[in-house]
């Protein structure tokens, strides 16, 4: 790995509306290379928006659903790429030559396509179809991974990321202001996130208590301070179908703390210096070196496919209404 600038963006995203996403998109990019960024880091589904294909039929997804690559989406993003001279990772609906409906993030250069991935815990609908493999790749004489949003919850997913060679991983989200037991958490109100030029305070203390900010630091620098690597966290800011989100973009270096982050209340981008002293000085890297895999085979034992819905649902609350027998 050598030093490079990454950004993390956030930006409310339009239902469906692909051209004002893109050219919102665009802007930030701009913004970031001003500040010397390589590579633009934007949120899960940004291209389309997310939490809006809860309700959708297959048929209403397959509207929305591009190949990757060669889709429009995509190429638009290798032009955005070639008009700033930089690199971009944005998600985004993705249907395969095998008709599969896949949640998926791509990353372009200049030059092109670069990788993609697919969600491997694509529960918002029924449709999509899961992921099945992990994804690694070499881009500016860095190696990287990509995991999106609930595949970062899941311990083993940023260890095996990181054990197929990933310095950097990039964590495209949709998340925050969600139902949950947890003290604290819920949504945020609408009218907090209205009115917010009136009253900023307010809607500052939503974003950054245990509806926001507060919930991702249970867990995010855990995920880079346990695996030594750079974890580039992206997430929608305001309304996202019938929930508001935080924002809190940010980049976490492989000590677990803060490199950047953004606290604005609106669209924003953060770019960070990335440097490769940290990995190999942190402790995630001698944990790695230390482990017994000869002592993990409960780790492989398979999960029922029922009990692997529950546990992978967005909405707790709303499953159990549907299922009420558990």
């Amino acid at each position: 790995m050598r030093e490079i600038k990454v950004g993390a963006a956030q930006f409310e995203t339009r239902d469906a509306d692909k051209q004002f996403n893109l050219e919102r998109m665009r802007g930030l990019t701009e913004r970031a290379t001003a500040q010397g960024a390589e590579l633009v880091c934007f949120h899960e589904c940004c291209i389309c928006a997310y939490s809006f294909v809860e309700n959708l039929s297959r048929a209403e997804l397959e509207e929305l659903a591009e190949p990757v690559p060669g889709g429009p989406s995509t190429d638009a993003l290798i032009e955005m790429a070639r008009e700033f001279n930089v690199a971009i990772g944005a998600g985004l609906l993705e249907v395969t030559d095998a008709g599969e409906l896949r949640n998926t993030y791509v990353v372009v250069s200049p030059e092109g396509f670069i990788a993609k991935h697919s969600k491997l815990h694509p529960f918002i609908s029924e449709h999509l179809t899961p992921g099945d493999a992990y994804t690694v790749f070499d881009l500016f004489d860095c190696t990287f991974g990509i995991l999106i949003c609930y595949d970062n919850n899941l311990v083993e997913n940023v260890r095996i990321t990181t054990l197929m060679g990933a310095d950097i991983i990039l964590m495209p989200h949709v998340t925050g202001g969600l139902p949950s037991p947890m003290p604290g958490r819920g949504k945020i109100p609408r009218e907090v996130w209205e009115n917010r030029h009136r009253d900023p305070v307010r809607c500052r203390m939503e974003f950054m208590g245990p509806k926001g900010r507060g919930w991702l630091m249970h867990w995010l620098p855990a995920r880079a301070f346990e695996n030594g690597v750079y974890a580039v966290f992206s997430n929608p800011v305001g309304v996202d179908a019938d929930t508001i989100k935080p924002g809190n973009a940010m980049i976490m270096d492989p000590f677990g703390e803060i490199l950047v982050e953004s606290h604005a209340l609106g669209d924003d981008v953060v770019v960070g210096l990335l440097t490769p002293d940290k990995i190999e000085l942190s402790g995630g890297r001698r944990y790695i070196r230390a482990r017994r895999p000869e002592l993990y085979g409960k780790l492989t034992e398979p999960v029922p496919p029922e009990e692997r819905q529950k546990r992978s649902s967005r909405f707790a609350d709303v499953y159990w209404k549907k299922h009420p027998e558990g």
